[in-house]
């Protein structure tokens, strides 16, 4: 069993960029009846995938790449972003929406509520908010904290009260929403299909925002798990830089890592603990092949199940209180 753990998540990599690159060109020219596709290429692993796997789909000519960057994100996003796009060979528009969150409020809003933990608290200083509960250590109920980095270069940390989290949270989500306006913007005029970029850990743990960067019209890389894409990211000649950087979510001013303010723990062992479980490999032999206890893999499941359960809305269309069999019938298969 040690020997199937360690090769679950391996993949003949141009078996699967063909597979993807033919199912992708499906999609989008025969099913969708678009064009081509828009990728948001954030400076990240995921939308690098994407992008890279569009052009073997469709060829340069049929994809185009939004740079949109805004006052939180960090710089050498778009320097990656640019430089993604330019070995790729296609074009890409840099729009800093900055300007539109600010008319939001989505500032103003986000910096109220951090004032409201942190009196003291002004809008240069580098903050995060960061995921304090630890389910290793079987504490299942969530709570998170506030971290701001002061003048004196200390970080000052603060429990978050509920109310001022989603008030955090509801602010920070203009930012992928506004992203996914001018995606659908693009899509409109070039008449090209929308490209969403969320792997499998991000699709299954319900780690997107709500017709933000969970909208989307095709999601080429949400059946594979995280490991296996910077596998194909590679494979696909995405660059170096790229492939190096950590995951992260790139949202506010202190760095924060997708495990600080979401997961259980860090995505290569997660991706084996979810493979595991969607293949019913037993707690004790995932235990003893990541060098941990059994209790400790049953409350990465138990957390796998919650954040299942939590986002379910998410990945919810909206609710018909009376069905419209005729549209139904006409929906792409």
């Amino acid at each position: 069993m040690s020997n199937v753990l360690r090769d679950a998540l391996s993949l003949d990599l141009e078996a699967k960029a063909a597979e993807l690159a033919a199912a992708l060109r499906v999609a989008v020219l025969q099913r969708l009846r678009r064009r081509g596709v828009i990728v948001a290429v954030s400076g990240g692993i995921d939308s690098a995938c994407v992008a890279a796997l569009s052009v073997r789909a469709l060829g340069p000519e049929r994809v185009f790449a939004l740079l949109l960057p805004e006052r939180d994100s960090s710089p050498e996003s778009l320097v990656y972003g640019r430089a993604l796009c330019e070995r790729l060979q296609i074009p890409y528009e840099v729009h800093d929406i900055a300007p539109m969150l600010e008319a939001t409020g989505c500032y103003q809003i986000r910096n109220a509520a951090v004032r409201g933990v942190f009196p003291d608290f002004e809008p240069d200083l580098p903050w995060k908010i960061v995921l304090a509960s630890d389910p290793l250590k079987g504490e299942l109920l969530h709570f998170f904290q506030l971290v701001v980095r002061t003048r004196s270069g200390d970080e000052r940390r603060f429990r978050l009260p509920p109310r001022a989290y989603l008030e955090i949270v509801a602010a920070t989500n203009f930012k992928q929403r506004v992203r996914k306006m001018l995606e659908y913007y693009h899509a409109d005029r070039l008449s090209y299909a929308v490209a969403g970029t969320p792997n499998r850990l991000e699709y299954d743990q319900g780690f997107f925002v709500k017709l933000g960067d969970g909208a989307a019209d095709v999601k080429p890389i949400a059946g594979l798990y995280k490991s296996q894409v910077y596998a194909l990211a590679r494979h696909l000649g995405v660059n170096e830089e790229i492939l190096r950087r950590e995951p992260t979510t790139d949202t506010f001013s202190l760095a924060q890592s997708q495990e600080d303010f979401y997961y259980s723990l860090d995505y290569s062992r997660l991706d084996l603990v979810l493979w595991a479980k969607n293949h019913g490999v037993a707690h004790d032999v995932i235990a003893a092949y990541l060098g941990m206890t059994a209790e400790q893999v049953d409350r990465i499941c138990d957390d796998i199940d919650q954040k299942r359960r939590a986002t379910t809305y998410l990945h919810a269309p909206p609710v018909l209180l009376e069905p419209i069999a005729e549209l139904a019938r006409q929906a792409p298969d």
